[in-house]
């Protein structure tokens, strides 16, 4: 469903009213054009594990611990399969030398695919795999984009040290798509 904007802009110039459709995920993803930064609290919202019954609660997650976070666009995407969710797994411990308490990814995606991909992935208790099911804590980061070809709103791709709540590091891709600032490596090298 598509929702309808009116526009009346000079209409003896213009002949009238315009009417534009536009998705309603573009509009959702509009409507906080703002991104969280360093310094601001995590938002809390309920991500899901392995099933819509485990709720994991993301300021709870946070609380009292130094956690890093990290989004992809989608599971089972090459992009995501091949760099950028090995990488975090390849540099666990490295991670885990550097003070970090958990490592989990996060998508927009529902928590069955999630599992099954960590599965496939070879995660282990290396990496937590976490649904956005709805995309809410995208929405509240400000990190949503609009990637139709993938299902319509997914997560822009970064990652992000949370400590006790706050975030203290965020590596935000610029496209939301790339694989630079928000590898692994890149991230413990700011640790």
């Amino acid at each position: 469903m598509a929702a309808t904007l009116a526009i009346t802009a000079r209409p003896a110039l213009c002949g009238g009213v315009y009417r534009l459709s536009l998705n309603p995920h573009i509009l959702s993803c509009l409507s906080r054009t703002m991104s969280v930064k360093v310094g601001d609290q995590l938002p809390s919202v309920d991500l899901f594990e392995e099933t819509p019954a485990n709720h994991v609660n993301t300021r709870e997650l946070c609380s009292g611990r130094k956690v890093l976070l990290f989004a992809v666009p989608g599971a089972f995407t090459p992009g995501c399969s091949k760099t950028h969710l090995p990488g975090y797994i390849a540099q666990h411990d490295a991670l885990k030398d550097k003070g970090i308490q958990e490592v989990a990814c996060v998508s927009v995606n529902d928590p069955f695919v999630m599992a099954a991909w960590g599965q496939k992935q070879d995660v282990g208790n290396k990496v937590r795999m976490l649904a956005d099911t709805n995309g809410d804590f995208t929405k509240a980061l400000g990190m949503g984009q609009d990637l139709e070809v993938l299902g319509g709103l997914r997560s822009k791709r970064y990652s992000m040290v949370v400590e006790d709540g706050k975030i203290t590091q965020l590596n935000a891709e610029p496209d939301g798509k790339g694989l630079t600032c928000s590898l692994a490596e890149n991230t413990l090298s700011k640790l």
